[in-house]
Parts: structure tokens; C-alpha cells; sequence
């Protein structure tokens, strides 16, 4: 992949981001950090209180569909039982949340530097999921200077293994 001159490089994870700049060209890209950010993101045991809640869905009680007077086993108007059933609530993983929340945030930090002019160009390196998440949320301007995009995390990397990463996509 080029990497433009001047263009923006965001290389982001769920709670870390580096916005680099290339000064270099296309062939020998020469990035520079401008923004590092890192937001912590305790594990999703460190966050919870509690566990999931429980639902219960059952037809008998109050308000349920009564038998037929002639003591058949047919609700009134021909619907089917269905069987008492419980299960949990899915539970909420709060490390994720707070990650995809992130992604949202570095998308709107995309935004007010689109706005601001302060890119051309950019490309977005990323791992699958959060890459996903950037891309709910990207606005228009960011997505009409968007020059490319890598799936991959290299937001632990060395800004070198990164120069490297994208002139091999």
C-alpha cells in the first residue's frame, strides 16, 4: 500500500492510538508520531458487580391463556403452549463495551481533524473488530479522505515494523 506524503496514519486498537505522519513519500514512507493515546481498560471481571440477571417466561398464572371449556389441552383460538422456560440475560462484557466506546471516540477524533483540515489523506490500521467498529461510525468527510485501510495490530509495534506493515499490504 502508498502511503501519500503528508497523509495520516491511525493505527489503533480498543484502547490504545498512535496518529502518525508521514514525512517521507510514497515508496520510502518516513512516519512521525503526532497523537499517542491510551485509555485503560480494566479486564471485564475488574468491572463487573455481579452476575447476569434471570429471566423467566412461563403461560401459567395470571393472565395466561385459560383451557378450553370442554377440558381439551387446546388454548382458546387453536395457539400453541409453549413450555415454561429460564434462561439468563446475556451477559455484559464491559471490556468490550469500553473498547468499542473508544473506537468511537478515535472516530470522532477523525472527524474534528477532517473538519479542522489537518489531513488529506488517511489510512487506518486496526485489528478486525475494532476496524469494524470505526467504520459504524465514520463520518463522511473521514470516509472521503480515507486512502486505505490494513486489518492488523500493530499498535504494540515499533513505528519501523509499521512503515514496514503497510508497504506490504
Amino acid at each position: 500500500m502508498q502511503v501519500p506524503h503528508n497523509s495520516v496514519v491511525l493505527v489503533a486498537d480498543g484502547r490504545k492510538l498512535l496518529f502518525l505522519r508521514n514525512e517521507g513519500d510514497d515508496v520510502h514512507p518516513n512516519l512521525t508520531v503526532e497523537h499517542a493515546e491510551e485509555r485503560p481498560n480494566p479486564s471485564d471481571l475488574d468491572q463487573k458487580t455481579d452476575k447476569a440477571g434471570r429471566a423467566s417466561s412461563t403461560q401459567s398464572g395470571p393472565g395466561a391463556p385459560s383451557v378450553a371449556q370442554n377440558g381439551s389441552n387446546h388454548a382458546r383460538g387453536g395457539g400453541a403452549q409453549f413450555a415454561p422456560s429460564r434462561g439468563t440475560l446475556g451477559e455484559t462484557d464491559f471490556h468490550q463495551l469500553e473498547e468499542d466506546r473508544f473506537a468511537a471516540d478515535a472516530a470522532e477524533l477523525l472527524k474534528k481533524r477532517a473538519f479542522a483540515n489537518e489531513y488529506d489523506s488517511l489510512i487506518v490500521v486496526a485489528p478486525p473488530r475494532t476496524l469494524g467498529e470505526l467504520r459504524k461510525h465514520y463520518h463522511k468527510e473521514v470516509t472521503d479522505r480515507l486512502a486505505g485501510e490494513l486489518s492488523k495490530d500493530l499498535t504494540g509495534h515499533p513505528i519501523p515494523d509499521i512503515e514496514q506493515a503497510l508497504l506490504s499490504a
